[in-house]
């Protein structure tokens, strides 16, 4: 070690090689665990295990655990990333995977390619099972859902098919996706240039998504749905109140709504005020019918008096308002009377409810933060497929945060959040007597209470596939 003036210093002298078996991604070792605990592989054999055409080849379970590792890991986008990681023995090891079972990014492109898109739709049936899996678990008494799409901005990337232009002006993809909680419990993907309600997109998701609930989990549980204005249509109403369930749906401000909400005097307004003292809000019931609908619809519009701490004039207000079923009479209104749940009807209910559209947006962002949103193929299907990949993997990294590493990371963290603080972790995997022991330092054993995670990985709920 270098000396200055008799004294020994921190500085390095030399670079060299070590055979030492290393990671710096030790956390992801945790993710695969738990994919082992909950028993998901079997299940991926079963959809997709026809892709592969020939016994030499990698096993369709195994592709699909590096594809999600890949995913969860995070540290790179492109496909040609699995050439690097074929290379690394530590990140091999890490996955449970032996060396000569590495996938290249060749042996990725061509799995990814030999899936159609009708293969590809089997991931909704996943999803769907996994959400079911989730709901026996922790068993709401109200299910709120999440409806709105999702732009995935490709502008980097114009020569995808399906890459058109979106509303946000934009290239991209825009997938229809239904949330619950922090979940991505359904989606359908599509091209860029698919409004909000496009075709019967979300009518057809709504039936399904209700049916399985129903069908599965319970035939009485209350189930509301949020959507913003883009989805305003009588139809979709229509189908909703068929079902049973309830909506709170954005409004579009169309002129007669302004006028309306211009003359209506302050005094017929009900004043709400909530936890904080700028949540202060003014709110107006009416009954509003379209010149195409056959019945009248409860709305309600509301505005803010505060901002800053500072009362807002009339003029500059801000409003918003929403349809919704909810105090009707309806089938949910007895549905949530049932369950403890009647206040859930009042206006000031409703408006909550319809705020927390901003906790849906979230998991977009989530989402994105998790993945990637310029896909690597030209072609439709792949992209479909890889798109799919990444949702059932998000979905994953949710429960593993929920039933893993929640005693060490906020649920409500971001992927960013929980991969510098769980997966970037450094450790030595060494055998000894038939035994593979992945060695960790004291320091991170003790923050992370990395083994009680590591026993926690195995000691969670089976997921099982309902018939």
């Amino acid at each position: 070690m270098a000396k200055i003036k008799g004294k020994s210093t921190n500085f390095i002298d030399d670079v060299q090689v070590t055979a030492d078996c290393l990671t710096g991604r030790a956390g992801i070792n945790l993710f695969v665990r738990y994919l082992r605990g909950i028993g998901i592989e079997p299940h991926f054999l079963r959809l997709f295990g026809a892709i592969r055409k020939h016994t030499n080849g990698l096993a369709t379970e195994e592709v699909f655990k590096q594809l999600r590792c890949f995913v969860f890991d995070g540290t790179s986008r492109h496909l040609t990333q699995f050439d690097v990681l074929a290379k690394d023995t530590g990140y091999a090891a890490v996955i449970e995977t032996a060396p000569e079972n590495m996938a290249s990014s060749h042996t990725i492109k061509r799995f990814i390619k030999a899936m159609s898109w009708q293969r590809a739709l089997r991931f909704r049936r996943l999803l769907l099972h996994l959400f079911l899996w989730r709901l026996r678990h922790e068993s709401p008494e109200v299910i709120i859902l999440g409806l709105d799409t999702m732009v995935m901005d490709n502008d980097d990337a114009p020569n995808r098919e399906g890459v058109k232009p979106t509303y946000k002006k934009i290239l991209g993809f825009a997938p229809l996706q239904m949330t619950w909680g922090r979940f991505i419990v359904d989606a359908v993907f599509r091209s860029g240039d698919t409004h909000s309600n496009h075709a019967d997109h979300a009518s057809k998701m709504i039936k399904h998504v209700v049916h399985m609930i129903r069908t599965h989990y319970s035939r009485t549980v209350p189930i509301i749905i949020r959507l913003d204005s883009g989805f305003s249509d009588q139809k979709l109403f229509t189908v909703v109140e068929t079902l049973g369930g309830g909506y709170i749906c954005g409004g579009r401000f169309m002129n007669d709504i302004k006028a309306l909400v211009k003359d209506i005097p302050e005094s017929s307004y009900q004043h709400h005020f909530g936890k904080t003292e700028e949540d202060v809000w003014e709110f107006l019931e009416f009954g509003d019918r379209r010149a195409n609908w056959t019945c009248f619809r409860r709305a309600i519009f509301w505005r803010p008096l505060l901002e800053e701490k500072q009362f807002l004039l009339p003029g500059s207000r801000p409003g918003t308002f929403v349809y919704t079923n909810l105090g009707m009479g309806g089938a949910v209104d007895q549905q949530l009377q049932a369950s403890g749940f009647g206040d859930m009807t009042k206006p000031e209910a409703v408006i909550h409810a319809y705020h927390g559209r901003g906790e849906d947006e979230l998991v977009h962002r989530s989402f994105k933060d998790f993945g990637f949103e310029e896909l690597p193929f030209k072609r439709f299907a792949p992209n479909t497929a890889i798109y799919y990949v990444m949702v059932t993997a998000f979905f994953l990294f949710e429960t593993f945060k929920q039933d893993v590493s929640s005693t060490v990371i906020p649920t409500t963290s971001f992927p960013t959040t929980l991969r510098r603080k769980l997966v970037d972790v450094a450790a030595k995997i060494v055998s000894h007597a038939g035994r593979v022991v992945l060695k960790v330092t004291a320091d991170v054993m003790a923050r992370l209470n990395f083994k009680e995670l590591w026993q926690r990985c195995l000691a969670v709920p089976r997921f099982v596939w309902l018939q």
